[in-house]
Order: C-alpha cells, then sequence, then structure tokens
C-alpha cells in the first residue's frame, strides 16, 4: 500500500519536479525523464520488433532478456540526453511501471527502478501501466482557455508552457477515457488520480488481440520502428483497400443487435473468428492464395467493425453517464495501441507524487492488476 507522507520536494515557479520514468511491461525498453511543468527533457527507446516478427507475435522470454541487457545504457542515455549531467540529485522521484504486463519483463525494470531510488535516496513511484495511458492526455493537451486568455509562459529551456508550475492539467476530472491496448480494453471513469470506475471490459478477446491475430491471418508484415507492430501494420495496410466494404457483409460489429446494444461489455472473438472464415473461404477459392486487393479490403472492413463497436460502446458510456449525474468533462482515448512508453510512467508518477503516493521500496510487480483496485489499498500478488 502506497504511504502518504509529505514529502519536501515540491513545484515551485523556479524549480519543477523532475522525475525519471521506467517502462519495461512488455516489448520496449524505455526510460525519460519529464518534468512537472509537462516539458519532456528526454526519451529513449529500444524496441525488440526484430525479435518478436519472426515468432509472430511477443514471447515473454525473448522480451525479458532484451530488456535486462538495454535497460541500462536506456536509462543512461535518457540521463544524458537530458542535460542532468552527473547531478543525479536533481531527479526528485524514479517512477516505473509496476503492472500490469509480462511478469518477468515487469520484474527489469522495478528491480533497476528500485535500486536506483534506494541509491540516491529518492521517492519510489510504482505506476499502474493503464493508469498511466488515462493520464497522458493531461501531460499532452494544452487547456483551450488557458490558451485563449492566458499568457503562455516561456521556460528556461525556451518551451512555451500554458500550465502554470502545480497547476491542476487539463482535461480536469471527471473524464471517460477509452484504454485499448494489447491487453486491455476498457471504458472508464477517471474521478481522480488513484480513483476509477470500470463502465465496460471485454468478456473475451482485447482489441490489440484481434488487431494482432487478424494481421497474422492475413499475413501482413509488420512495419518497422517504433510505431510498429502487427496492428499498427494493419492500419497501414487497410489504407491501400481499393473496396473498403466488400467484406462487410460476412463481418460483424460486435454487440450490436437490439438485445446486446446496451450491455456495456466488449466483444472481439466473433468478429476475429469472422475474419477467419472469409479468408478461408477465399484461399479455398483461389486455390490457397489471396491476393493483395482482397487482403486490404478484408483489413479494411475488419478494422471498420471493430471501431465501430468501439464507439457505440463510447457513446452508450457517455448516456450512462449522464442519467447518472456524472458531469464529464473530456473523452480520453489511449492505451498501447498509442504506443507505450516512459514518459507517460514519469508523468503519472508526478501526479501521484504530489498527491502523495509513495511506495516503499519493498514492492513487487503486479503482473494482472485491475485499475478500478487502484485507491483501495489491495494490490494483487
Amino acid at each position: 500500500m502506497p504511504s502518504r507522507r509529505n514529502h519536501t520536494s515540491t513545484p515551485t515557479k523556479k524549480r519543477p519536479l523532475i522525475a525519471l520514468g521506467i517502462e519495461t511491461s512488455c516489448d520496449d525498453t524505455c526510460a525519460a525523464i519529464v518534468t512537472s511543468d509537462r516539458q519532456i527533457l528526454s526519451e529513449v527507446l529500444r524496441t525488440q520488433h526484430h525479435l518478436h516478427e519472426p515468432m509472430g507475435g511477443i514471447v515473454p522470454k525473448l522480451a525479458h532478456h532484451a530488456h535486462m541487457r538495454n535497460l541500462p545504457e536506456v536509462v543512461r542515455e535518457a540521463i544524458q540526453k537530458a542535460g542532468l549531467g552527473d547531478d543525479l540529485s536533481k531527479i526528485d522521484i524514479v517512477a516505473v511501471t509496476r503492472g500490469p504486463g509480462l511478469a518477468h519483463c515487469l520484474g527489469v525494470g522495478l528491480n533497476a527502478a528500485k535500486t536506483l531510488a534506494a541509491a540516491l535516496n529518492k521517492p519510489l513511484i510504482g505506476v499502474h501501466h493503464m493508469e498511466a495511458h488515462a493520464l497522458t492526455a493531461r501531460l499532452t493537451t494544452a487547456d483551450p482557455d488557458a490558451q485563449h486568455h492566458s499568457e503562455p509562459q516561456i521556460t528556461e529551456t525556451g518551451a512555451v508552457n500554458y500550465v502554470p508550475v502545480g497547476s491542476d492539467p487539463y482535461p480536469s476530472f471527471p473524464f471517460l477515457t477509452l484504454l485499448v491496448s494489447g491487453g486491455h480494453t476498457l471504458l472508464l471513469v477517471a474521478h481522480s488520480v488513484d480513483r476509477y470506475t470500470t463502465l465496460a471490459t471485454t468478456v473475451d478477446d482485447s482489441i490489440g488481440e484481434a488487431f494482432d491475430k487478424t494481421a497474422r491471418e492475413l499475413d501482413i508484415p509488420w512495419l518497422p520502428g517504433r510505431a510498429g507492430g502487427p496492428g499498427a501494420s494493419l492500419e497501414a495496410y487497410a489504407k491501400g483497400s481499393k473496396s473498403p466494404t466488400r467484406y462487410l457483409s460476412q463481418l460483424p460489429i460486435p454487440m450490436s443487435l437490439r438485445a446486446t446494444k446496451r450491455e456495456m461489455k466488449f466483444s472481439f472473438s466473433g468478429l476475429k473468428s469472422a475474419v477467419t472464415r472469409a479468408v478461408e473461404k477465399e484461399k479455398k477459392a483461389g486455390q490457397g492464395i489471396m491476393d493483395d486487393d482482397k487482403r486490404m479490403d478484408l483489413a479494411a472492413g475488419f478494422q471498420h467493425c471493430a471501431i465501430t463497436h468501439l464507439c457505440q460502446k463510447v457513446e452508450q458510456g457517455l448516456r450512462d453517464c449522464r442519467e447518472q449525474g456524472i458531469h464529464i468533462s473530456s473523452l480520453v482515448i489511449s492505451g498501447g495501441l498509442c504506443t507505450d512508453n516512459a514518459v507517460m510512467i514519469a508523468w503519472t508518477g508526478l501526479e501521484r507524487y504530489q498527491k502523495g503516493l509513495i511506495d516503499r521500496y519493498d514492492i513487487d510487480i503486479a503482473p494482472k492488476w485491475p485499475l478500478d483496485m487502484l485507491g483501495t489499498g489491495v494490490v494483487p500478488e
């Protein structure tokens, strides 16, 4: 359970807080330095696509060993790029992904962060990966009212900052957040830092799993680099479709029938199975071959049905919140499909630290950790 004691390091107009963030929950090794006035001083990432693409997906053992090789240099490079020199005392907190994620991968980052925090005598913040996705918008989104009605501040590094140090970022709570990733599909109300209510989750596959498996079914090569992977590759591949409606009659929009339309659930297994049947049908007719045009059209049809499903449930969630008297300020869409990174971990560490949510050095990983358990003091083993 996080401690809630006060600390002397607080943001001031002269000195914003500085956080080191570490992220190793899946297949990217990341470190970043971020300040409480929303400046990203550095970000370093090592991908592992070349290891996992030949295997058709993420292999936990390969990812674990790659994190062990990459993390020391990634952290060193992030510190150097941030311009902190050799004075690591300027780092106010060390934030790290504690869960959910692949157990052995989480352990690499958490052990490194605990050692760094203890050696530097700095607070340790164990971050819930999905809370970090939910709060990313409060780092990246400028308050539209502040832009139009406030004078921008010019920081010492020359960056334009519309949010005064220590002010509450935009969007304000409560907001609705759709979190879409390789392992999760969640619609949540974010009431505050450390407090979330789940409105809908998947009853079978996550949307990320559906995208990945469909990409493999269609034999779509992965895109290289940071924005790569099977899901992103499918999206890029579908853009080449010349007849995106070709397969819509064979593909269901999940949970869209009258009996299930109001149910707050996500489901992608039926859509994924429909893609498999369409591929098998085309290959049977084409002597084992499905040409590129048809594969692009099927990718586009799958994407249309999956995204329509998300939109329908978000609309239902907004209606339900309105009926319950919950005044939603904004809709935030985030998640692993939007790229995992250490910037969001560092930022969430800052948000939690400024709420007094600090962890002990003996915390453990939490590979399975429902987001609405935050704030209860209970972390699953």
